[in-house]
């Protein structure tokens, strides 16, 4: 994890402008919407546990061919930002290979992933369920695509897009560029784990704190590690099993909350 400017001598001010225009094409500008809904949510009458949050919805109702092709239009524009960090890396004659998002090491990655997610999933549902019973947090809907074949497949590449801008953005491109900006080690972990919670809060106060708490622990690790690769290996995990377990679950459990009308006992 280099953090010496780029080879091509690259200044300051503008590594600062590159950098804000990154977030703001992506996750910066999805912490101001989430703020948006957040407010929203507050001014709005009722709990917040009584209100939802929904992920992955259909653009186009009783239209399953055209709700397909907007499903994996907005999961490939997603990914753009991703491909503007990689230029910007290859201009430094580096590449997504000076995070560690390669495939020098898939198994130790998927492992160290593996690990990661089954002892962040099993808090964070438990965190979840506790803010939302507290009503600290919106019912969150992780799915409510329609009963067609396109379904899970569509909801495990919108798991695997979001790990992937989120991670690589968030965790390696953010903390290179600030370290090379001069920022400390702390500054730079709290930038990026306030910027994690800040877009999750449309989900509530719970989605926020526990997002934050996240981001720490995705920063240490990659601290550890060098690499990116095990945290998307690990959010890739989390989202799918979210994802789908909630389209598999949903109103055939009683602990799992749904919006109103969709409660099984």
């Amino acid at each position: 994890m280099a953090d010496s400017l780029p080879r091509e001598g690259a200044s300051r001010k503008i590594l600062r402008s590159e950098t804000v225009l990154v977030l703001a094409l992506s996750l910066g500008a999805s912490a101001v919407s989430a703020l948006i809904s957040f407010v929203g949510s507050l001014t709005k009458p009722g709990g917040l546990k009584d209100q939802a949050a929904a992920l992955n919805s259909s653009y186009a109702p009783g239209r399953p061919w055209l709700d397909l092709a907007w499903q994996l239009f907005g999961i490939a524009t997603a990914l753009v930002p991703v491909l503007l960090v990689a230029h910007f890396l290859l201009r430094e004659r580096s590449g997504l290979g000076a995070i560690g998002f390669d495939r020098r090491r898939p198994w130790s990655d998927l492992g160290r992933g593996t690990l990661v997610a089954a002892g962040i999933g099993s808090a964070g549902l438990a965190f979840y369920l506790v803010a939302r019973a507290t009503g600290f947090n919106l019912t969150v809907v992780p799915e409510s695509l329609p009963d067609v074949w396109w379904k899970y497949p569509v909801l495990i590449l919108s798991a695997i897009q979001n790990s992937v801008l989120e991670e690589v953005i968030v965790v390696g491109y953010l903390l290179r560029r600030l370290g090379q900006l001069g920022w400390s080690p702390m500054a730079a972990l709290a930038a990026s784990s306030v910027l994690r919670g800040s877009y999750h809060l449309y989900q509530g106060v719970g989605g926020f704190v526990g997002n934050m708490v996240m981001g720490v622990v995705f920063v240490l690790l990659y601290r550890r590690w060098g690499r990116v690769g095990p945290l998307v290996a690990a959010h890739a995990l989390l989202d799918i099993v979210a994802f789908v377990g909630y389209g598999l679950l949903a109103g055939n459990v009683c602990w799992l909350p749904t919006p109103a009308g969709r409660e099984s006992c």
